[in-house]
């Protein structure tokens, strides 16, 4: 089979497209062809080797997939060949204390498809079944690939995390990217008043097709002083996967009592903080780190309502993988970049 091959840490260059064998399934194992694949940040810090945790080389990126099931291991009950599926990205063990009270995220043996083992940038990927759901059948599989990571990372933050209310005043921070359009839409599905940042006149006109009440250019203003025009008193929550440097601005826009979910250190990962500050002040953080296999039941139903739609900006072949890489890195991008494998 045809697959990118990441051959060694560092730029675009180490991206290869190759040949390699196709899985062998196992018990309770799904085989499946890709039709799409959809990038993320998470592929970019792999790429780069800048994360604690590291594949073993040559590696297959590739968080978000979808696509079609070809073969069957034993065991398998719910899926059969032809099914078209979308994968969910996150791996545990299924029966640990965690994954049996639907924690499946806090595992031990979380791993991340496309992190430590083989993902999706190729023409077959092998997964375990309990990691399928069906594809609605209202998203073309470019569309359906384009959703669980980012949606399932924000449902975590803005419903498990914040719990976010009816009326309240949220700040999401770069709303053009993956996880901000997704945060976003799930922000006034709650019915939420969304502040975000963008980075151009034609992100924040996207953004407020989406539901954004207050887009802030932040090239234009400063987030800060906007915000606090606004808002005085404070405001209620904020979702911050930027890092080092918004994460400082998010904690002084917060009322009394607020809560900043944050995920994602796209610009450093060490911030100072005044911790009486927080304490007096009663700040709740909440650490998110992608989200409940079961969340992403809901948000496909949602999807297949029409309460929540996919976002994507441009399409590459599977052997333009480190030309996506390269764009994705650019910042142009509103939403998804996505993969095509035939």
């Amino acid at each position: 089979m045809k697959a990118v091959l990441l051959t060694a840490f560092g730029g675009t260059d180490k991206l290869k497209l190759s040949e390699l064998p196709e899985p062998e399934v196992g018990p309770c194992e799904v085989l499946v062809r890709v039709k799409a694949v959809a990038l993320n940040h998470l592929d970019l810090w792999v790429r780069k080797g800048a994360l604690p945790v590291k594949p073993e080389l040559p590696h297959v990126l590739g968080s978000d997939v979808a696509g079609v099931v070809v073969k069957t291991g034993p065991g398998v009950k719910k899926f059969k060949e032809g099914d078209e599926v979308v994968v969910m990205p996150g791996l545990s063990c299924g029966l640990c204390e965690h994954c049996q009270s639907g924690d499946d995220n806090l595992c031990p043996e979380y791993d991340i498809l496309g992190l430590r083992s083989r993902g999706g940038y190729a023409e077959l990927v092998k997964v375990p079944e309990r990691n399928l759901l069906k594809k609605p059948k209202n998203l073309s599989f470019e569309e359906a690939a384009s959703y669980p990571l980012t949606f399932l990372t924000a449902w975590n933050a803005l419903v498990d995390k914040i719990r976010i209310k009816p009326g309240e005043r949220v700040l999401i921070w770069a709303g053009g990217s993956g996880v901000g359009v997704a945060a976003v839409q799930i922000a006034k599905l709650f019915n939420a008043f969304v502040i975000t940042t963008v980075g151009s006149s034609e992100k924040a006109q996207k953004c407020r097709q989406l539901g954004a009440d207050v887009v802030i250019n932040h090239y234009e203003e400063d987030a800060l002083t906007r915000v606090k025009e606004l808002f005085p008193e404070g405001i209620d929550a904020v979702v911050d996967h930027v890092g080092s440097k918004t994460l400082p601005t998010g904690l002084k826009l917060l009322k009394k009592g607020g809560r900043l979910a944050f995920f994602g250190t796209t610009t450093g990962s060490e911030v100072g903080v005044n911790l009486r500050e927080l304490f007096t002040r009663e700040i709740k953080l909440y650490g998110v780190y992608m989200g409940r296999r079961g969340s992403l039941f809901k948000i496909t139903r949602l999807f297949e309502e029409g309460k929540l739609r996919p976002v994507i900006d441009r399409v590459f072949r599977l052997e333009e993988a480190a030309r996506a890489h390269e764009y994705l890195e650019s910042s142009k991008h509103f939403g998804k970049v996505v993969l095509k494998v035939d």
